[in-house]
């Protein structure tokens, strides 16, 4: 995957498979530390102990559509090449946690990637998920959070519900005293 936002959205799907209401995405830089850590937590089924250690296997997945889960290790590899890592916990009926840490200043980082797009794919899709998104950065911080839009919502509320979460990261870099680069931007 070219970017994080696609591991997010990989991870929250799988969440959504794992019948999730609720998803709670939060990214914490702090550059100083010179460190990015990226955590999704879910209110799904959870998995058992056995299945956890098996999901981090690429060859394994519970979904129908495919033959190969791949999501949990590629995001595991990326962090890994930065010199970071990841966990993942889970209990049944419990939901799971998925929490990667990067090195930013690292030459295989990825960037962030189109967020505000993803969240509002992920919306468009599944309209009866419960989403926050927490964002902080240097000190500063940005939340969404889909229980706040109108009942209903429709494209026009989601188109501005992604300019809303662009501007609120194009603030936060600014008072981070960096410009945000999308995998867009490098094309």
């Amino acid at each position: 995957m070219e970017d994080l936002s696609l591991h997010m959205l990989d991870i929250m799907e799988n969440s959504l498979a794992a019948q999730a209401r609720r998803i709670d995405v939060r990214i914490d830089e702090d550059p100083q530390a010179d460190l990015l850590t990226l955590e999704i937590r879910d209110d799904g089924k959870g998995m058992d102990a056995r299945t956890l250690q098996r999901a981090l296997d690429p060859f394994f997945t519970t979904r129908t559509t495919r033959d190969v889960g791949l999501g949990l290790s590629m995001l595991a590899e990326s962090a890994r090449a930065t010199g970071g890592d990841m966990t993942v916990d889970s209990r049944p009926g419990q939901g799971t946690r998925v929490k990667a840490t990067f090195r930013p200043g690292h030459i295989d980082m990825k960037p962030l990637g189109d967020i505000p797009q993803t969240i509002v794919t992920l919306l468009i899709g599944h309209p009866e998920v419960s989403l926050r998104y927490e964002h902080t950065a240097g000190g500063s911080s940005f939340e969404f959070d889909s229980n706040d839009l109108p009942e209903g919502s429709g494209p026009g509320v989601l188109r501005q519900v992604a300019e809303r979460i662009r501007r609120g990261l194009d603030a936060l870099a600014a008072s981070a005293g960096k410009t945000r680069v999308t995998s867009s931007d490098r094309e």
